[in-house]
């Protein structure tokens, strides 16, 4: 008669068994096993280890993360177990602790590929992305099969503009697993960056192909749809992505933008509202204690914070609800940036402007700009689109042309004449460290050079209004002499409301004094890319936002040298009409 099993004989046989069902997909039955044995065995740390790598395989990642750090607690040396806790803090989106875990891998086991893709998963979350790519080398260097670590290196690649080298390393991923759905969409998204949307198109559909429940590609579908002009196809991808995931805020937030482009304001801005569960923009919502107001109870005898988000632009186009919300019996007090704190002092229905990160006044209720427009239920007829609604200083504006009435021109015969005053404005804001705002800020700008033909019109004479990062192109051209720059006169927007007031015409690409010349009721001709930004609608050459704006759209994506022909047409018509 065979003696019965001692416990740890028991256990050791249950545990083998269960490991050979967790290798063979057999999970439930794995499951089972594992918690037999912790029955047996609470403290057992080969079952804790594995049970909280099944959880993870399984999608529950909390419940992962609390068996794994048991089994820590019971023997930390344990580096593997470190570095699967780092996946899993990584898919939980806490990234800091993470990439102690990886670290703490990686200290047990330098050369450990693994704990090296995750840190660098970690790092590239929290925008170290030159340190994730030093680790996800590493990690090749070590394992040069690791297909996901070169996926990863692509999507770092990608978010610090080396779209050539991205592509190389997506098809490095893609070479050890032809059928990785992730590698497809990341190689879409670069082709997207490359402005080549029906490449990028067909890199999603292939990801779709293998993974037909994958959000992310879906999404990405929907914004190459958009690039090539196909927006209801666009709001189906992204209606199949909200139905894998109701709570995908990327998918919510391009309907949304997509809605908005098309003029259907009524679900547009209700799906706008998701712009807040972003990650990119979600560090910004406000905390208050008081709540928020949608236009979904009575204003009247209260006190209300409109605060601004996002970029100046956007304060500068909803700035204009605060006299709508004056209208329903509300004190409104206005938070925005230092640069438009002069200027938004002479908003009619103010009572009280604060620069954003001074001490508030009492509110009762508050309100985000970018909400206005849900709250009042906006639509294309109900735009409150009365200009000016922002005044330069008069004392302001008189020194401006002053300033400016020594720069004329004279006819052949030597009659002094005054030349059409046009203001200029090729770039946006370089926000290079944010991938998503690169992006809309290379393919909304210009470099000064694509200007040449507007230049040589004429009986005009220009002024930069350009600041930031793109303003000194202007001294470094051939055509400098064609251009005044005062720009080292403009401090705020209150000075360059100033110089604008004073100006025949503004010419700007898809920036903020694009929109302070519409508020001010200034003419404006906006440049604006094929991808057009949601506000200024489709297929039109006006906007209901600014009567005196003028639209000259590309004609298709990256096509400039249309918009600047039809743009100096323009300008010649206009100048010979006024000489």
């Amino acid at each position: 008669m065979s003696k019965p099993a001692s416990l740890p004989q028991q256990l050791d046989h249950l545990l083998r068994r269960a490991v050979a069902l967790q290798q063979n997909g057999a999970l439930v039955e794995a499951e089972e096993l594992y918690r037999e044995i912790l029955e047996l065995k609470p403290r057992h740390v080969d079952a804790l280890r594995w049970l909280g790598e099944l959880a993870l395989q399984t999608g529950r990642l909390q419940e992962g993360v609390d068996l794994l750090r048991k089994a820590l607690a019971l023997n930390p040396k344990q580096p593997a177990v470190h570095s699967n806790l780092a996946y899993a803090l990584n898919a939980l989106q806490r990234h800091d602790e993470a990439l102690a875990c990886a670290e703490r891998a990686l200290m047990m086991q330098p050369k450990f590929a693994d704990a090296l893709n995750n840190r660098g998963n970690a790092l590239a979350a929290l925008n170290r992305l030159a340190d994730a790519l030093a680790s996800y080398e590493r990690a090749l260097s070590l394992a040069p099969e690791f297909a996901a670590a070169w996926n990863n290196r692509a999507c770092v690649l990608r978010d610090l503009g080396r779209y050539a080298d991205a592509l190389e390393s997506c098809g490095e991923a893609l070479a050890l697993q032809p059928n990785y759905p992730d590698a497809w969409s990341n190689r879409g998204n670069v082709l997207g960056d490359l402005n080549q949307p029906h490449e990028a198109e067909r890199c999603y559909q292939r990801a779709l192909e293998l993974a037909p429940a994958f959000v992310d590609a879906w999404n990405n579908l929907g914004l190459a749809q958009i690039d090539l002009n196909q927006r209801e196809e666009a709001l189906s991808s992204f209606e199949q992505a909200l139905a894998l995931n109701p709570a995908s805020a990327e998918a919510h937030w391009n309907r949304a933008l997509c809605l908005l482009q098309m003029g259907r304001f009524d679900t547009g801005w209700r799906e706008y509202e998701w712009r807040w569960e972003r990650s990119r923009i979600k560090p910004g919502k406000r905390g208050f204690a008081q709540p928020l107001w949608l236009g979904d109870f009575p204003l009247g005898g209260k006190t209300i914070l409109l605060h601004a988000e996002q970029g100046l632009g956007d304060a500068l186009q909803f700035c204009r609800y605060a006299t709508l919300v004056a209208g329903l019996g509300a004190k409104v007090v206005l938070e925005v940036p230092g640069p438009l704190l002069r200027l938004l002092s002479t908003l009619e229905g103010v009572d009280q402007v604060v620069e954003a990160g001074q001490p508030l006044p009492p509110f009762d209720c508050h309100c985000p700009l970018l909400s206005l427009p849900l709250a009042f239920n906006t639509n294309e007829a109900s735009i409150p689109a009365v200009t000016p609604y922002l005044f330069a200083q008069p004392a302001a504006v008189n020194e401006w042309r002053e300033r400016i009435e020594g720069d004329g021109n004279t006819h052949a015969d030597g009659n002094a004449i005054r030349p059409l005053r046009v203001g200029l404005v090729w770039a946006g804001e370089n926000r290079a460290h944010v991938a998503e705002l690169r992006k809309i800020d290379a393919r909304r700008s210009l470099v000064f050079e694509q200007l040449a033909p507007l230049l040589d019109v004429p009986n005009v004479r220009f002024f930069s209004v350009q600041k930031g990062a793109a303003a000194p192109q202007l001294a470094e051209s051939a055509h400098r002499d064609r251009v005044a720059d005062y720009t080292d006169l403009l401090h705020d927007f209150a000075d360059t409301a100033a110089l604008v007031a004073s100006l025949d015409l503004v010419i700007s690409v898809d920036t903020s004094t694009a929109h302070l010349a519409g508020a001010l009721d200034k003419p404006v001709w906006i440049l604006n890319r094929f991808d057009t930004c949601w506000r200024w609608l489709l297929e039109r050459s006006d906007t209901p936002w600014y009567p005196s704006a003028r639209l000259f759209r590309q004609p298709a994506l990256g096509d400039w040298d249309s918009v600047i022909d039809a743009a100096r047409d323009a300008l010649a018509q206009l100048s010979a009409s006024t000489s």
